[in-house]
């Protein structure tokens, strides 16, 4: 069981999305960093689980919840996400 950092609610790990921070570092740190869907659910690293609904995504947002999931500071670029989900 997983949580959904935009809508709180609870469910089975194939039923949510992970999502982590790209690997490859620019070294510019006001450049806002990019979030990546994980859809095997396999690589490295801190995860936040969402739902594949893009109301869950923009909570998330508005929340602030995938920075602080994911224990960073900054913007995040969450545009791969929107792309995965049709937005």
């Amino acid at each position: 069981m997983r949580t959904c950092v935009g809508c709180r609610g609870r469910d089975q790990r194939s039923a949510l999305l992970r999502l982590v921070l790209d690997s490859a570092k620019d070294g510019d740190v006001a450049e806002p960093r990019r979030i990546v869907v994980d859809v095997r659910a396999s690589l490295p690293g801190r995860g936040a689980w969402v739902h594949p609904d893009p109301q869950c995504l923009e909570l998330a947002e508005r929340r602030r919840a995938v920075p602080r999931a994911l224990r960073v500071d900054g913007p995040l670029d969450l545009g791969e996400v929107r792309a995965h989900l049709g937005q």
